[in-house]
Protein backbone atom coordinates (compact mmCIF):
# COMPACT_ATOMS: atom_id res chain seq x y z
CA UNK A 1 0.00 0.00 0.00
CA UNK A 2 1.30 3.75 -1.08
CA UNK A 3 0.35 6.90 0.38
CA UNK A 4 0.33 8.18 -2.78
CA UNK A 5 -2.07 6.21 -4.08
CA UNK A 6 -4.44 6.80 -0.75
CA UNK A 7 -3.69 10.86 -1.46
CA UNK A 8 -4.99 10.12 -5.40
CA UNK A 9 -8.18 8.65 -4.23
CA UNK A 10 -9.20 11.10 -1.89
CA UNK A 11 -8.30 13.88 -4.07
CA UNK A 12 -10.91 12.18 -6.70
CA UNK A 13 -13.28 12.00 -4.08
CA UNK A 14 -13.56 8.36 -3.80
CA UNK A 15 -14.09 6.60 -0.74
CA UNK A 16 -11.22 5.19 1.51
CA UNK A 17 -11.76 1.79 3.07
CA UNK A 18 -10.81 0.73 6.23
CA UNK A 19 -7.48 -0.49 5.77
CA UNK A 20 -6.39 2.54 3.99
CA UNK A 21 -7.32 4.82 6.88
CA UNK A 22 -5.22 2.35 9.18
CA UNK A 23 -2.42 2.74 7.52
CA UNK A 24 -2.78 6.02 6.81
CA UNK A 25 -3.20 7.20 11.04
CA UNK A 26 -0.88 4.28 11.87
CA UNK A 27 2.22 5.68 9.45
CA UNK A 28 1.49 9.31 10.72
CA UNK A 29 1.76 8.69 13.85
CA UNK A 30 5.14 6.57 13.47
CA UNK A 31 6.24 9.10 10.73
CA UNK A 32 6.55 6.99 8.31
CA UNK A 33 4.58 8.95 6.47
CA UNK A 34 6.16 12.67 5.32
CA UNK A 35 4.21 15.57 6.99
CA UNK A 36 4.18 16.79 3.16
CA UNK A 37 1.69 13.55 2.24
CA UNK A 38 0.05 13.73 5.49
CA UNK A 39 -0.73 17.69 4.67
CA UNK A 40 -1.90 16.62 1.31
CA UNK A 41 -4.60 13.98 2.12
CA UNK A 42 -5.71 16.35 5.17
CA UNK A 43 -5.95 18.73 2.28
CA UNK A 44 -8.20 16.71 -0.01
CA UNK A 45 -10.52 15.69 3.29
CA UNK A 46 -10.79 19.33 3.84
CA UNK A 47 -11.82 19.59 0.27
CA UNK A 48 -13.97 16.59 -0.01
CA UNK A 49 -15.28 15.84 2.90
CA UNK A 50 -15.55 12.34 4.68
CA UNK A 51 -18.26 9.62 4.47
CA UNK A 52 -19.73 7.62 7.78
CA UNK A 53 -17.33 5.01 7.12
CA UNK A 54 -14.33 6.77 6.94
CA UNK A 55 -14.87 9.07 9.88
CA UNK A 56 -15.81 6.17 11.99
CA UNK A 57 -12.47 4.55 10.63
CA UNK A 58 -10.09 7.54 11.01
CA UNK A 59 -11.71 8.39 14.83
CA UNK A 60 -10.90 4.48 16.24
CA UNK A 61 -8.04 4.56 13.90
CA UNK A 62 -6.44 7.52 16.02
CA UNK A 63 -7.95 6.17 19.01
CA UNK A 64 -6.19 2.89 18.67
CA UNK A 65 -2.95 4.99 17.92
CA UNK A 66 -2.05 5.40 21.70
CA UNK A 67 -3.34 3.97 25.34
CA UNK A 68 -6.69 3.68 25.76
CA UNK A 69 -8.06 4.57 29.66
CA UNK A 70 -9.08 1.20 31.42
CA UNK A 71 -11.43 1.91 34.05
CA UNK A 72 -12.26 -1.51 34.23
CA UNK A 73 -11.78 -0.98 37.71
CA UNK A 74 -14.49 1.47 38.83
CA UNK A 75 -17.74 0.20 40.06
CA UNK A 76 -20.52 1.44 37.55
CA UNK A 77 -21.31 3.33 34.60
CA UNK A 78 -18.50 6.01 33.95
CA UNK A 79 -19.63 8.96 32.18
CA UNK A 80 -17.99 12.20 30.44
CA UNK A 81 -18.71 15.63 29.42
CA UNK A 82 -16.92 17.14 26.74
CA UNK A 83 -17.14 21.31 25.87
CA UNK A 84 -16.21 22.15 22.46
CA UNK A 85 -15.02 25.68 24.57
CA UNK A 86 -16.22 28.94 25.21
CA UNK A 87 -15.44 32.20 26.91
CA UNK A 88 -16.48 31.51 30.68
CA UNK A 89 -17.06 28.24 30.37
CA UNK A 90 -16.50 26.75 33.81
CA UNK A 91 -19.25 24.02 33.57
CA UNK A 92 -16.59 21.40 34.35
CA UNK A 93 -16.41 22.32 37.86
CA UNK A 94 -19.79 22.47 38.51
CA UNK A 95 -21.50 19.69 36.49
CA UNK A 96 -18.58 17.25 37.77
CA UNK A 97 -19.56 17.57 41.51
CA UNK A 98 -23.37 18.09 40.67
CA UNK A 99 -23.18 14.67 38.87
CA UNK A 100 -21.30 12.78 41.63
CA UNK A 101 -23.53 13.81 43.81
CA UNK A 102 -26.43 11.77 42.19
CA UNK A 103 -24.04 8.88 41.87
CA UNK A 104 -22.60 8.97 38.64
CA UNK A 105 -18.70 8.30 38.39
CA UNK A 106 -16.50 10.72 36.39
CA UNK A 107 -12.98 10.90 35.13
CA UNK A 108 -13.44 13.97 33.62
CA UNK A 109 -9.86 14.93 31.55
CA UNK A 110 -9.49 18.76 30.63
CA UNK A 111 -6.65 20.59 29.14
CA UNK A 112 -5.39 23.85 29.35
CA UNK A 113 -5.81 27.66 27.88
CA UNK A 114 -4.76 28.26 24.74
CA UNK A 115 -6.42 31.33 22.77
CA UNK A 116 -8.96 32.70 23.66
CA UNK A 117 -10.87 30.08 25.69
CA UNK A 118 -9.66 28.91 29.15
CA UNK A 119 -8.76 25.93 30.15
CA UNK A 120 -9.88 23.64 33.28
CA UNK A 121 -7.15 22.49 34.39
CA UNK A 122 -5.90 26.12 34.28
CA UNK A 123 -8.86 27.25 36.29
CA UNK A 124 -8.50 24.46 38.65
CA UNK A 125 -4.64 24.85 39.58
CA UNK A 126 -5.88 28.35 41.18
CA UNK A 127 -6.28 26.55 44.10
CA UNK A 128 -3.33 26.42 46.16
CA UNK A 129 -2.32 22.96 46.05
CA UNK A 130 -4.29 21.07 43.80
CA UNK A 131 -3.26 18.14 41.87
CA UNK A 132 -4.10 17.41 37.98
CA UNK A 133 -1.70 14.66 37.75
CA UNK A 134 -2.66 11.46 39.05
CA UNK A 135 -1.77 8.16 38.80
CA UNK A 136 -4.05 5.21 37.88
CA UNK A 137 -4.80 3.59 41.06
CA UNK A 138 -5.54 7.25 42.62
CA UNK A 139 -8.19 7.67 39.67
CA UNK A 140 -10.15 4.53 40.10
CA UNK A 141 -9.52 4.52 43.69
CA UNK A 142 -10.75 8.66 43.89
CA UNK A 143 -14.02 7.62 41.87
CA UNK A 144 -15.07 4.66 43.52
CA UNK A 145 -14.91 6.81 47.31
CA UNK A 146 -15.94 9.84 46.28
CA UNK A 147 -17.60 9.43 42.75
CA UNK A 148 -15.15 11.71 40.40
CA UNK A 149 -11.76 13.42 39.67
CA UNK A 150 -10.82 15.89 37.70
CA UNK A 151 -7.08 15.82 35.64
CA UNK A 152 -5.12 16.80 32.80
CA UNK A 153 -5.33 14.82 29.52
CA UNK A 154 -2.48 12.11 29.19
CA UNK A 155 0.24 12.74 26.52
CA UNK A 156 -0.32 9.20 25.54
CA UNK A 157 -3.25 9.27 24.84
CA UNK A 158 -5.01 9.33 20.76
CA UNK A 159 -1.34 10.67 20.30
CA UNK A 160 -2.43 10.59 16.09
CA UNK A 161 -4.71 13.75 17.16
CA UNK A 162 -2.00 15.68 18.54
CA UNK A 163 0.20 15.12 15.20
CA UNK A 164 -2.59 15.97 12.32
CA UNK A 165 -3.61 19.20 14.85
CA UNK A 166 0.04 20.69 14.46
CA UNK A 167 -0.36 19.89 10.53
CA UNK A 168 -4.07 21.27 10.53
CA UNK A 169 -3.19 24.01 11.99
CA UNK A 170 -0.39 25.11 8.94
CA UNK A 171 -2.05 24.20 6.35
CA UNK A 172 -5.52 25.89 6.68
CA UNK A 173 -7.48 22.55 7.55
CA UNK A 174 -8.30 23.09 10.80
CA UNK A 175 -11.91 23.92 9.94
CA UNK A 176 -12.58 20.77 8.57
CA UNK A 177 -16.03 19.73 10.51
CA UNK A 178 -14.96 16.01 9.76
CA UNK A 179 -11.63 16.34 11.16
CA UNK A 180 -12.90 18.40 14.31
CA UNK A 181 -15.06 15.34 14.90
CA UNK A 182 -11.99 12.88 15.13
CA UNK A 183 -10.16 15.21 16.60
CA UNK A 184 -12.91 15.35 19.67
CA UNK A 185 -14.08 11.81 19.47
CA UNK A 186 -10.59 10.27 19.19
CA UNK A 187 -9.53 11.74 22.37
CA UNK A 188 -12.89 11.00 24.30
CA UNK A 189 -13.00 7.54 23.06
CA UNK A 190 -9.66 6.87 24.47
CA UNK A 191 -10.68 8.09 27.80
CA UNK A 192 -12.23 4.93 28.53
CA UNK A 193 -15.92 6.56 29.79
CA UNK A 194 -19.41 4.32 29.39
CA UNK A 195 -21.56 7.46 28.62
CA UNK A 196 -20.18 10.93 26.58
CA UNK A 197 -21.97 13.90 26.99
CA UNK A 198 -20.74 17.03 24.24
CA UNK A 199 -21.49 20.24 25.00
CA UNK A 200 -21.48 21.52 21.58
CA UNK A 201 -21.45 25.64 21.24
CA UNK A 202 -21.90 28.31 18.69
CA UNK A 203 -21.47 31.75 18.42
CA UNK A 204 -18.93 34.52 18.84
CA UNK A 205 -16.85 33.01 21.14
CA UNK A 206 -17.64 29.60 19.82
CA UNK A 207 -15.49 27.07 17.78
CA UNK A 208 -18.58 26.94 15.65
CA UNK A 209 -19.74 30.40 14.97
CA UNK A 210 -22.50 29.12 12.64
CA UNK A 211 -25.64 27.38 14.07
CA UNK A 212 -26.01 25.16 11.60
CA UNK A 213 -22.82 23.96 11.41
CA UNK A 214 -22.40 23.57 15.42
CA UNK A 215 -25.55 21.06 14.31
CA UNK A 216 -23.68 19.10 11.57
CA UNK A 217 -20.91 18.67 14.04
CA UNK A 218 -22.96 17.56 16.74
CA UNK A 219 -24.58 15.05 14.58
CA UNK A 220 -20.98 13.62 13.31
CA UNK A 221 -19.78 13.40 16.56
CA UNK A 222 -23.11 11.20 18.54
CA UNK A 223 -23.38 9.32 15.76
CA UNK A 224 -19.63 8.44 16.27
CA UNK A 225 -19.63 7.63 19.79
CA UNK A 226 -22.77 5.36 19.06
CA UNK A 227 -21.04 3.62 16.74
CA UNK A 228 -18.35 3.30 18.92
CA UNK A 229 -20.53 1.78 21.53
CA UNK A 230 -20.93 4.70 23.74
CA UNK A 231 -23.99 5.99 24.84
CA UNK A 232 -23.75 9.35 23.43
CA UNK A 233 -25.76 12.98 23.77
CA UNK A 234 -25.28 16.69 22.69
CA UNK A 235 -26.48 19.49 23.85
CA UNK A 236 -26.08 22.62 21.81
CA UNK A 237 -25.87 25.85 23.65
CA UNK A 238 -25.50 29.46 22.75
CA UNK A 239 -21.50 30.73 23.48
CA UNK A 240 -22.60 34.56 21.45
CA UNK A 241 -22.26 35.95 24.84
CA UNK A 242 -20.05 35.02 28.02
CA UNK A 243 -20.96 32.43 30.10
CA UNK A 244 -21.67 33.17 33.78
CA UNK A 245 -20.05 36.75 35.05
CA UNK A 246 -16.64 35.80 35.54
CA UNK A 247 -13.62 35.35 32.83
CA UNK A 248 -10.40 34.05 34.01
CA UNK A 249 -9.37 31.69 36.40
CA UNK A 250 -9.46 32.25 39.70
CA UNK A 251 -12.36 34.75 39.26
CA UNK A 252 -14.35 31.54 37.54
CA UNK A 253 -13.34 29.20 40.40
CA UNK A 254 -14.77 31.70 42.71
CA UNK A 255 -18.19 32.05 39.86
CA UNK A 256 -18.47 27.94 40.33
CA UNK A 257 -18.52 28.20 43.87
CA UNK A 258 -20.90 30.93 44.39
CA UNK A 259 -23.80 28.50 41.50
CA UNK A 260 -22.82 25.29 43.71
CA UNK A 261 -23.97 27.45 46.91
CA UNK A 262 -27.10 28.17 45.24
CA UNK A 263 -26.13 31.91 45.54
CA UNK A 264 -25.93 32.42 41.69
CA UNK A 265 -28.87 32.07 39.05
CA UNK A 266 -28.86 32.84 35.16
CA UNK A 267 -27.26 31.57 32.26
CA UNK A 268 -24.37 29.43 33.95
CA UNK A 269 -26.86 28.21 36.76
CA UNK A 270 -29.51 26.97 33.43
CA UNK A 271 -26.53 25.18 31.96
CA UNK A 272 -25.56 23.45 34.29
CA UNK A 273 -28.06 22.18 35.53
CA UNK A 274 -28.71 20.91 31.79
CA UNK A 275 -25.47 19.11 31.71
CA UNK A 276 -26.03 17.21 34.64
CA UNK A 277 -29.46 15.79 34.12
CA UNK A 278 -28.10 14.46 31.03
CA UNK A 279 -24.79 12.80 32.28
CA UNK A 280 -27.39 11.39 34.78
CA UNK A 281 -29.57 10.14 32.77
CA UNK A 282 -27.24 8.77 30.32
CA UNK A 283 -25.46 7.10 33.16
CA UNK A 284 -28.74 6.01 35.30
CA UNK A 285 -31.47 5.32 32.58
CA UNK A 286 -33.76 7.74 35.01
CA UNK A 287 -36.38 10.18 33.03
CA UNK A 288 -35.07 13.69 32.22
CA UNK A 289 -37.52 14.91 34.22
CA UNK A 290 -36.42 13.27 37.50
CA UNK A 291 -32.88 14.15 36.21
CA UNK A 292 -33.32 17.94 36.43
CA UNK A 293 -35.59 17.67 39.52
CA UNK A 294 -32.43 15.89 40.95
CA UNK A 295 -29.89 18.43 39.56
CA UNK A 296 -31.52 21.07 41.40
CA UNK A 297 -32.07 19.33 44.67
CA UNK A 298 -28.34 18.62 44.88
CA UNK A 299 -27.36 22.84 44.63
CA UNK A 300 -30.49 23.20 47.09
CA UNK A 301 -29.56 20.72 49.75
CA UNK A 302 -25.41 21.63 49.22
CA UNK A 303 -24.57 18.17 48.90
CA UNK A 304 -22.70 19.17 45.24
CA UNK A 305 -20.99 21.80 46.93
CA UNK A 306 -19.58 19.27 49.73
CA UNK A 307 -18.57 17.09 46.58
CA UNK A 308 -16.35 20.08 45.07
CA UNK A 309 -14.67 20.21 48.24
CA UNK A 310 -14.34 16.36 48.78
CA UNK A 311 -13.02 15.93 45.19
CA UNK A 312 -10.87 19.04 45.79
CA UNK A 313 -9.53 17.82 49.26
CA UNK A 314 -8.61 14.25 47.67
CA UNK A 315 -6.39 15.84 45.12
CA UNK A 316 -4.29 17.44 47.48
CA UNK A 317 -6.07 21.17 47.24
CA UNK A 318 -6.72 23.96 49.97
CA UNK A 319 -10.61 23.40 50.57
CA UNK A 320 -9.87 26.79 52.70
CA UNK A 321 -9.99 28.92 49.41
CA UNK A 322 -13.15 27.30 48.66
CA UNK A 323 -15.16 27.72 51.94
CA UNK A 324 -13.98 31.45 51.60
CA UNK A 325 -13.06 32.29 48.35
CA UNK A 326 -11.77 35.95 49.56
CA UNK A 327 -8.22 33.83 49.74
CA UNK A 328 -8.32 32.48 46.07
CA UNK A 329 -5.40 34.75 43.97
CA UNK A 330 -6.80 38.24 43.76
CA UNK A 331 -5.21 41.32 41.48
CA UNK A 332 -3.32 44.12 42.23
CA UNK A 333 -4.70 46.57 39.72
CA UNK A 334 -8.20 46.98 38.39
CA UNK A 335 -9.89 49.08 36.10
CA UNK A 336 -13.63 49.23 35.54
CA UNK A 337 -14.75 49.71 32.00
CA UNK A 338 -17.91 52.08 31.86
CA UNK A 339 -21.19 52.66 29.18
CA UNK A 340 -21.14 54.96 26.85
CA UNK A 341 -24.66 54.87 25.84
CA UNK A 342 -28.08 54.82 27.92
CA UNK A 343 -30.17 51.85 26.52
CA UNK A 344 -29.34 48.64 26.22
CA UNK A 345 -26.60 46.18 25.65
CA UNK A 346 -27.29 44.87 22.26
CA UNK A 347 -24.29 42.84 21.27
CA UNK A 348 -21.08 41.62 23.19
CA UNK A 349 -18.08 40.46 20.92
CA UNK A 350 -17.08 37.30 23.05
CA UNK A 351 -14.39 36.50 21.25
CA UNK A 352 -12.78 39.86 21.67
CA UNK A 353 -13.32 39.75 25.52
CA UNK A 354 -11.90 35.84 25.66
CA UNK A 355 -8.65 37.44 24.00
CA UNK A 356 -8.96 40.72 26.33
CA UNK A 357 -8.62 38.62 29.30
CA UNK A 358 -5.81 36.84 27.80
CA UNK A 359 -4.24 40.08 27.47
CA UNK A 360 -4.44 40.66 30.85
CA UNK A 361 -3.13 37.46 32.00
CA UNK A 362 -5.40 35.13 32.20
CA UNK A 363 -4.83 32.78 28.88
CA UNK A 364 -1.93 31.93 26.77
CA UNK A 365 -1.32 33.06 22.94
CA UNK A 366 1.28 30.48 23.18
CA UNK A 367 1.83 27.61 24.97
CA UNK A 368 4.89 28.44 27.02
CA UNK A 369 3.25 31.61 28.46
CA UNK A 370 2.43 31.51 32.11
CA UNK A 371 -0.59 32.26 33.56
CA UNK A 372 -1.56 34.79 36.13
CA UNK A 373 -3.97 33.04 38.02
CA UNK A 374 -5.82 36.18 38.93
CA UNK A 375 -6.27 38.05 36.43
CA UNK A 376 -9.51 38.02 33.88
CA UNK A 377 -12.70 40.28 33.83
CA UNK A 378 -15.83 40.11 35.88
CA UNK A 379 -18.58 41.28 33.58
CA UNK A 380 -21.38 43.25 35.51
CA UNK A 381 -23.60 44.07 32.29
CA UNK A 382 -24.19 41.46 29.58
CA UNK A 383 -26.17 41.10 26.27
CA UNK A 384 -29.99 42.46 27.06
CA UNK A 385 -29.41 44.51 30.19
CA UNK A 386 -30.27 48.25 30.48
CA UNK A 387 -27.70 50.54 31.16
CA UNK A 388 -27.18 54.08 31.78
CA UNK A 389 -23.89 56.14 30.67
CA UNK A 390 -21.31 55.66 32.96
CA UNK A 391 -22.74 52.35 34.67
CA UNK A 392 -20.20 49.90 35.31
CA UNK A 393 -20.69 47.07 32.89
CA UNK A 394 -17.32 45.58 33.76
CA UNK A 395 -14.01 45.16 36.07
CA UNK A 396 -10.42 44.41 34.50
CA UNK A 397 -8.38 42.49 36.64
CA UNK A 398 -4.14 42.00 36.07
CA UNK A 399 -1.11 42.00 38.19
CA UNK A 400 1.25 43.73 35.36
CA UNK A 401 -0.23 47.61 35.32
CA UNK A 402 1.11 48.09 31.63
CA UNK A 403 -1.79 45.50 30.20
CA UNK A 404 -4.35 48.17 31.52
CA UNK A 405 -4.27 50.34 28.75
CA UNK A 406 -3.98 48.08 26.25
CA UNK A 407 -7.05 46.16 27.30
CA UNK A 408 -9.11 48.86 28.21
CA UNK A 409 -8.25 50.64 24.70
CA UNK A 410 -9.49 46.52 23.34
CA UNK A 411 -12.98 46.72 25.06
CA UNK A 412 -14.15 49.93 23.71
CA UNK A 413 -15.13 47.82 20.56
CA UNK A 414 -16.44 44.67 22.54
CA UNK A 415 -19.76 46.11 23.44
CA UNK A 416 -22.59 47.60 21.13
CA UNK A 417 -25.86 49.45 22.46
CA UNK A 418 -29.48 50.02 21.52
CA UNK A 419 -32.53 52.19 21.94
CA UNK A 420 -34.42 49.10 22.19
CA UNK A 421 -34.04 45.73 24.07
CA UNK A 422 -32.25 43.29 21.57
CA UNK A 423 -33.61 40.05 21.20
CA UNK A 424 -31.64 37.57 23.14
CA UNK A 425 -31.47 34.07 21.56
CA UNK A 426 -32.19 31.10 23.81
CA UNK A 427 -29.27 29.60 25.87
CA UNK A 428 -30.21 25.49 25.18
CA UNK A 429 -30.87 25.54 21.03
CA UNK A 430 -31.14 21.70 20.42
CA UNK A 431 -30.37 18.24 22.50
CA UNK A 432 -28.98 15.74 19.89
CA UNK A 433 -29.30 11.80 20.82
Amino acid sequence: MRMYDIIAKKRDGLELNHSEMEFFIKGCTSGDIPDYQTAALLMAIYLNGMSDAELLDMTLAMRDSGRIADFSGIEGHTVDKHSTGGVGDKTTMIVVPMAAALGCKIVKMSGRGLGHTGGTVDKLESVPGFRTALTHEEIVRSVNEIGACMIGHSDDLAPADKKLYYLRDVTATVSSLPLIASSIMSKKLACGSDCILLDVKFGSGALMSDMSEAVSLASEMVKIGKSAGKRTAAVLTNMDVPLGYAVGNSLEVEEAVRILRGEQKGDLYEISIELTAHMAHLASGLPMTECRRLSVEVIDNGTAFEKLKEIIAAQGGDTTVIDDTSLLPKARFSCDIKAEATGYIAHMNTQKIGEISMILGAGRAVKEDVIDHAAGILLRKKTGDAVTQGDVIATLYTNDSEKILESVMAYESVVTYSEVPPEVPPLIYDVIK
